[in-house]
């Protein structure tokens, strides 16, 4: 079967049959005179058929070849049109495009890129799962996955777009409830809205200046999506830790104010991860190269 599936033996015969000659046809392939011969005679003898009679004066094909020509026509222009559609995806991109975010983060910053996007490309089509759970890329035959955090070990390969700092807020009426004076020291006699999505984190570190404080949180609260987390402390509940990105107008308009203001958390990564693969689709790629344009922004204090 694999001797069947050989396209240059199928382009030898179509060529002899267009040209009507093994010598026309040796010189539009560029190729000796001797090889079209050698590999038409194989394919007749993997076939078991007659294709083409030969005369010293011509070359026409019999009833199976004619018949062979129409199917392997039809062959080789498939095989064309698949080399060709692939190769400009290589270049272009193309189809749908199946990526999945962290909820918070998909709406703030991948939903806007998704835009801009779909601009430039109107041709594509996105599928997009916006989820705190983590997707198994492989599994779920998704493209491109962002992750916020910290990166698990795993086999996909990944690249940098940006960085986040984890802050600690609450809504003005809780924090105004709070001791002048409290610290990270007291956080554990707190009440806290927790994410049970933040998978892993039983414990937090403070920084200041040389001084550090480890410690767990007291969750009264524990939601599970970010956004109900947010929701939670915004309505008071308690305290909260959420990544720059996601608080960052709540504050700037007074919703929440940020508490702990001199101690700093470990900052984390933002990834796009994508399953293992030898090369990269343009759709991908494009994308990604947008999103980590409007991390920079970010990053300078413009939102995407």
């Amino acid at each position: 079967m694999a001797e069947l599936l050989n396209l240059n033996r199928l382009a030898y015969f179509t060529t002899v049959m267009e040209t009507g000659s093994f010598t026309a046809a040796a010189d539009r392939l560029g190729v000796a005179k001797a090889v079209v011969s050698h590999q038409i005679g194989k394919l007749e003898e993997e076939l078991g058929a007659t294709l083409l009679r030969r005369t010293t004066r011509r070359v026409s094909p019999t009833e199976e070849g004619r018949l062979f020509y129409d199917r392997a026509m039809i062959i080789l222009r498939e095989a064309e049109a698949a080399y060709g559609e692939i190769s400009r995806g290589a270049v272009e991109p193309s189809g749908t495009l199946r990526l999945t975010a962290p909820l918070d983060y998909g709406t703030k910053m991948v939903a806007p890129v998704m835009a801009a996007y779909l601009r430039t490309y109107p041709h594509m089509r996105i599928e997009a799962i916006f989820d705190d759970a983590v997707s198994n890329l492989v599994d779920e035959q998704i493209d491109l996955g962002i992750r916020v955090g910290w990166l698990a070990d795993s086999s996909n390969q990944a690249r940098r777009l940006g960085t986040i700092r984890q802050t600690v807020v609450a809504s003005p009426a809780f924090a105004a409830s709070l001791p002048h004076d409290v610290t990270p020291r007291q956080a554990r006699s707190l009440a806290w809205v927790g994410n049970a999505q933040l998978r892993g984190i039983g414990q937090w570190l403070f920084s200041k200046d040389n001084e550090t404080v480890l410690t767990e949180l007291n969750p009264i609260v524990m939601c599970d999506k970010s956004p109900a987390a947010l929701a939670c402390v915004l309505a008071g509940i308690g305290l909260g830790v959420f990544p720059d990105y996601s608080v960052s107008d709540d504050i700037a308009e007074g919703r929440l104010v940020p508490v702990f203001a001199d101690w700093t958390l470990p900052t984390g990564g933002i990834h796009a991860v994508f399953p293992p693969a030898r090369f990269r689709p343009a759709k991908v790629r494009t994308f990604v190269d947008l999103l980590a344009a409007a991390e920079k922004r970010r990053s300078r204090g413009a939102l995407a």
